[in-house]
Parts: structure tokens; C-alpha cells; sequence
């Protein structure tokens, strides 16, 4: 049995699709007969305080289903302020270095990445100790920060990039969670990039029977960040009388949505909160007819991991982003693609909407197991690993 370690900012009980997602990494290789550890920061994401439980301490280990967890101290933060974003996140990348330059850790280790500076000084440490490091990159940044409008052609954005490209050249292999990835990364540097895409594993039932209510049930669900704009496209949706929008998640966007639902208690647009990943999977099954998935902008590298996830729950997707996650929901059948910012249209395909039947439902399940199976792309993750 060969040890492996992940180090990720994200990691379960903390929500969303990044921390989902390298669980979902740890246990798949952990089922393959790797002894996997995972390092990460005491839990706080996304509310940006410690989770109770963890508060007080400046580092935690527990064994959590056969995955020994390392988490070490952080300073949390949620805030739109660059400086203490970058704050937080310095703050781990320091308790994650004496962590890697005092503990002995496996031989090989897998790094998330973004946050950048996180993956950096992972990246760094684990170079000094001569390890075979596997790069995991689901965004790219600076580039994506650019293309959101947050970050600008500047020094600092040029250093980022020289941080990147060392992050990429000290790598033994790199995953790229979308082809766009992988083709930035063989620009740069020789290192061999592998895509690795963000596909879950679970299993649910599609509905066996009609619902008998006329109402249709849009249903968004996720990390309420400046990325997705979900309060400005509550500002500009025209939801007809038959169709509710349901939000469940937490972000920043949080308390600007709840304030405008209160100002606008007509609109069709309720707020549900955060649930369990179980729960918010029972909900999407029984309740809901289509998945909303927005971008504010269409950000090259990036294929949001709910595309697939819907799809395996069998919902048909209104996706307002282009590029390649655009491309995955068109050849796939898989629902509507609508440009970013395009209201007009989006408006015009709501008035489209029906009652999805169960048949539906299936075929588009049926697709997702045979096009999105994690567990064939495992095994090829696994055999590159294992040969590094």
C-alpha cells in the first residue's frame, strides 16, 4: 500500500463543490489501496469563521472514514476585501509549511489548486523535500481573475503568473479539470497535463411519478459568490407565474440576496439556506425540474463541477456561461446554453418551460453514467499516479 497526501484549502465538514470534490478524490484513491492523509485548514468555509467544535485550537488530526485529516490553524475570512482574502489565505499557506517541513509526509502529494499562494508554498516545500507532486488545477488563475473584472494587467498580476508557471514547471503532472486547462498548461511548460474532470459519485433514484402541481420548480444551488451573480440576475430574471426560483447555498452574495427577496416578496424567488449535500440531493430528485447554472462571465478554464453533478441527479440545465462548459451541456443534450448577461433570452426560454416527466429524467441520468462515470476515470488517474 503506497501513502499519498492531498493538501486542499477545502475539505468536508466544510460545504461546496471544491471541499465535495477532493473528498470524492480521497476516498475514490483510497478504495484504489492508497493510505491517503489529507492536509487543510481548521474548517471555516464559507462563513468565514471556525466551525465549532475547532475553535481555539491551532491544529486537529482525526481518521474520518480511513483518511487520516490533518487541519491546521488559519485566519478565516469570507470578506470582498482583497487584502484580508489574501490575509487568510497566506495565513494557511504559513501553518501548512512548518506543517510539511516538520511532519514526515508520503512521497507523493497532490495540491489543489487555486488558491494560488496556497499551492505555491505547497508546491515549494514539497520541492525542498524532494517529492513527486501532482498538481490538481480546477481554475486558472490570474487568468480567471481577469476575465471576472477583480484583477487587472498590472506587476502583481504579472507575478502571479510567474508563480503559476512555477507551479506548473515543478509539478510531475498536472490534472486539469477541463481541456482549456490542459492546453494552457502545455503552452508554458513541458510538464504533462492530464484532464481530470469534476465528476461526482453518488447514486439517486429519478422521480417514479408525475408530480400533479402545475408549478415548475427552477432551483439553483451553490456557492452565492461574485462569480455566479445570483443577486443581479434575481434583479433581471421575469419568472412566469407558474415557475419558482429556488436558491439554496451560502457566500458573500448571502445577505444582498436575502435583502432583496424581503424588498420583493413577489417575484417567485425564495431562499432556502444551506443543506447536507444528502439533503440538497433529495430535494433536487422529488422537488425540483431544472437546474440553474450561472456565470457572470465566461471564464476560460472553467467547467463548473454542477453541471455534471445534475446531470447524474437527471435535471435538464439552463446554463448561462459559453466555452467549454457550454460545449459539454450542448453535445450532451443536457439542456439550454444562454450567453452571460443575456437576461433577454434567458426570459424568453423561461416562458418555454414545462413539467419534466420522469422518462426525462432517466435518459439524462442514463447519459451522465455512461459520459460522466468517475470510476472510469479513476482508474486512469490512478494508473498515472502510480507510475509517477
Amino acid at each position: 500500500m503506497q501513502d499519498l497526501l492531498i493538501i486542499s484549502n477545502y475539505y468536508p465538514p466544510e460545504t461546496g463543490a471544491a471541499a465535495n470534490r477532493i473528498e470524492t478524490l480521497a476516498h475514490g484513491l483510497r478504495d484504489k489501496g492508497w493510505k491517503v492523509s489529507v492536509l487543510c485548514p481548521l474548517p471555516n468555509y464559507p462563513d468565514g469563521k471556525i466551525f465549532g467544535g475547532f475553535k481555539g485550537k491551532i491544529k486537529h488530526k482525526s481518521i474520518e472514514k480511513d483518511i487520516t485529516v490533518y487541519r491546521t490553524w488559519v485566519y478565516p475570512s469570507n470578506s470582498k476585501n482583497k487584502i484580508i482574502r489574501l490575509i487568510s489565505m497566506l495565513s494557511f499557506s504559513f501553518s501548512l509549511s512548518v506543517f510539511l517541513l516538520f511532519t514526515k509526509t508520503p512521497k507523493k502529494v497532490i495540491i489543489q489548486s487555486p488558491p494560488l499562494f496556497v499551492a505555491f508554498f505547497s508546491v515549494l516545500v514539497n520541492r525542498l523535500k524532494g517529492k513527486k507532486i501532482i498538481l490538481n488545477v480546477s481554475d486558472l488563475w490570474p487568468l480567471a481573475g481577469k476575465e471576472l473584472g477583480v484583477m487587472k494587467e498590472s506587476f502583481s498580476y504579472r507575478m502571479l503568473e510567474r508563480i503559476e508557471r512555477y507551479n506548473y514547471r515543478n509539478a510531475a503532472l498536472v490534472l486539469g479539470q477541463s481541456q482549456e486547462i490542459c492546453t494552457h498548461v502545455n503552452q508554458r511548460v513541458a510538464t504533462p497535463a492530464l484532464l481530470y474532470r469534476n465528476f461526482p459519485k453518488f447514486q439517486t433514484q429519478p422521480k417514479q411519478t408525475q408530480q400533479a402541481a402545475t408549478e415548475i420548480h427552477l432551483v439553483y444551488a451553490g456557492l452565492l459568490g461574485v462569480a455566479q451573480g445570483i443577486v443581479t440576475l434575481c434583479k433581471n430574471i421575469q419568472l412566469p407565474e407558474n415557475v419558482v426560483l429556488d436558491i439554496y447555498g451560502n457566500g458573500a452574495e448571502k445577505a444582498e440576496l436575502i435583502q432583496f427577496i424581503e424588498k420583493n416578496p413577489n417575484r417567485n424567488i425564495y431562499f432556502h439556506g444551506e443543506l447536507t449535500r444528502p439533503e440538497l440531493h433529495k430535494i433536487l430528485t422529488h422537488q425540483a425540474d431544472y437546474a440553474l447554472i450561472p456565470l457572470v462571465n465566461r471564464i476560460y478554464g472553467s467547467v463548473p463541477s454542477k453541471i455534471f453533478e445534475m446531470a447524474h441527479i437527471g435535471l435538464p440545465i439552463l446554463y448561462i456561461a459559453g466555452g467549454e462548459g457550454g460545449e459539454v451541456v450542448t453535445e450532451n443534450h443536457l439542456g439550454t446554453v444562454i450567453e452571460p448577461g443575456d437576461f433577454s433570452s434567458l426570459n424568453e426560454a423561461l416562458k418555454l418551460l414545462s413539467k419534466i416527466n420522469p422518462e426525462t429524467r432517466k435518459k439524462i441520468q442514463e447519459k451522465a453514467q455512461v459520459s460522466f462515470s468517475f470510476d472510469k476515470q479513476l482508474e486512469v488517474i490512478n494508473q498515472a499516479i502510480s507510475m509517477l
